[in-house]
């Protein structure tokens, strides 16, 4: 069943998507050749206690970390690890902070030093594709309007969208219905309604959208080792337009 939020509720939701808005602009600062995934995790982990909420992932059917790190091919689910990232990398982390008794879901793509052409140009079409999804989030659209429009916009520039992972709404837990993929037809799927709180996170991958699981059950990783981008918000559907609750500006 989709719960509908009322203005409300979507006010005090805003606090969580600050918290995890705040963590990634300092993730930013922080990110160079050299640090490790665990440390950023660390700080992650630290900083959304401090701001006053707690670490959603950590504890969630059995992870263990405050946050995911996915480096070049994974997809999504990585663990952080202690190996330091090296110049060339792009590393999406992904955030859920719960405060107040509601949830904030964000992850953000960070380039690690200088990257290549194709990583670059990777990540601008992912970021992309997020902000054409959250555009077109509007009450009385369908979600194969949205998702044909981030579809299109991704194989355009010659990516794939990955479509065995899915985005979902958020209220009082990480996941909550509905569930979507980021691919779509027109005129199809379920009809945005006000009071719809949802995540726009498309992943994309500059080859095949097909992807492994590796043997600890969590890492998604591309099928052909190519790179993998991902930029995620959480949206609420108003009468007004959407309203991005992770928002990471002026924060």
């Amino acid at each position: 069943m989709v719960i509908l939020k009322t203005p409300e509720e979507i006010e005090q939701m805003k606090a969580a998507g600050r918290i995890v808005a705040t963590c990634h602009k300092e993730i930013a600062n922080m990110i160079k050749p050299g640090i490790t995934t665990q440390e950023i995790n660390d700080y992650v982990d630290r900083r959304i206690q401090e701001l006053g909420g707690i670490p959603y992932t950590k504890g969630f059917n059995g992870y263990q970390y405050a946050t995911c790190a996915s480096v070049n091919d994974v997809i999504a689910h990585g663990f952080p690890s202690k190996k330091p990232l090296k110049n060339g990398d792009i590393v999406t982390i992904d955030i859920v902070a719960k405060c107040n008794g509601w949830v904030g879901d964000s992850g953000w793509c960070y380039a690690v030093g200088a990257v290549s052409d194709e990583a670059q140009k990777l990540m601008d079409v992912t970021r992309e594709c997020l902000y054409i999804g959250i555009e077109r989030a509007v009450v009385g659209n369908r979600i194969g309007d949205v998702m044909h429009a981030v579809q299109t916009h991704a194989q355009k520039h010659g990516f794939s969208v990955v479509r065995e992972l899915a985005a979902h709404g958020v209220g009082r837990e990480m996941h909550e219905e509905p569930t979507y993929i980021h691919i779509g037809t027109p005129g199809k799927g379920f009809r945005l309604k006000a009071g719809m709180v949802l995540t726009i996170e498309p992943m994309i991958n500059a080859g095949t959208y097909r992807m492994t699981i590796d043997d600890d059950g969590w890492t998604a990783r591309t099928a052909d080792g190519k790179l993998s981008a991902q930029y995620e918000h959480t949206i609420a559907i108003t009468e007004q337009g959407p309203i991005v609750l992770t928002e990471q500006a002026g924060v």
